[in-house]
């Protein structure tokens, strides 16, 4: 099986290399013996596009956009790049620990599962704002009444598919609102969300945290959305 990668980046100057090294020595099933890692630059303006000029002599597909257009729209570049079996999904900043890797795949190369999410609430974590674990907690309610689910972590960025899981699926989230929007698009086509602990280490807005009030609002009008249409 071959695992694709997707790395969407945005002003991660401070961390872009680090998580990429981090992603390179990551622990992987023996089933995995291939993998590509693409690195989706959505604009960036604090040198981390210069970085990944040096991610790319070292293997790193490196995708561009010329300005700014949101996590949701440098997943879609991702997404159209890919070649895999297997796509999982890595934010650029440390939040989220590569060393979690076999958890999230090992249900999947074994044909349990096509969709796993990784939960920070079921693992060890860090720094989590009471704000955003409200809202967090909010929203993934709202997911399990309006999909008959029982998730955990909706909004969580761990997240590892099968890339047949995408087939017929049309997403249009621009921003942070892919979580909902993916959740939900695949709940309403009946797969299920196999979830796994993970460890967690969130950081503080002066660290470069992006996600604010805003995109709470906008994950809900998502979910609320695409209950009812497509």
């Amino acid at each position: 099986m071959k695992l694709s990668i997707i790395v969407p980046v945005f002003d991660e100057h401070a961390t872009i290399l680090e998580i990429l090294d981090r992603v390179a020595k990551a622990p992987l099933p023996k089933e995995i013996t291939a993998t590509e890692v693409i690195a989706v630059d959505d604009g960036s303006t604090d040198g981390t596009r210069e970085l990944l000029m040096q991610a790319e002599k070292n293997g790193v597909i490196v995708l561009r956009h010329a300005h700014n257009q949101g996590k949701g729209a440098a997943i879609a570049t991702g997404l159209a790049r890919v070649t895999g079996d297997i796509i999982l999904i890595q934010d650029a900043d440390l939040e989220y620990d590569p060393r979690d890797y076999p958890h999230l795949l090992q249900p999947i190369v074994e044909g349990r599962v096509k969709v796993v999410y990784g939960s920070r609430f079921l693992g060890a974590r860090m720094a989590m704002f009471f704000w955003h674990m409200l809202a967090n907690k909010i929203l993934t309610l709202t997911t399990n009444i309006l999909y008959d689910a029982i998730l955990s972590d909706m909004e969580t960025g761990y997240k590892a598919f099968r890339a047949e899981v995408l087939k017929g699926i049309k997403l249009r989230a621009r921003r942070f609102d892919f979580e909902p929007e993916f959740t939900a698009k695949i709940l309403k086509r009946g797969f299920r969300i196999y979830e796994v602990p993970i460890m967690y280490f969130g950081r503080e807005y002066r660290e470069g945290k992006k996600i604010g009030l805003a995109d709470a609002f906008a994950a809900m009008w998502a979910l609320l959305r695409y209950r009812l249409f497509d």
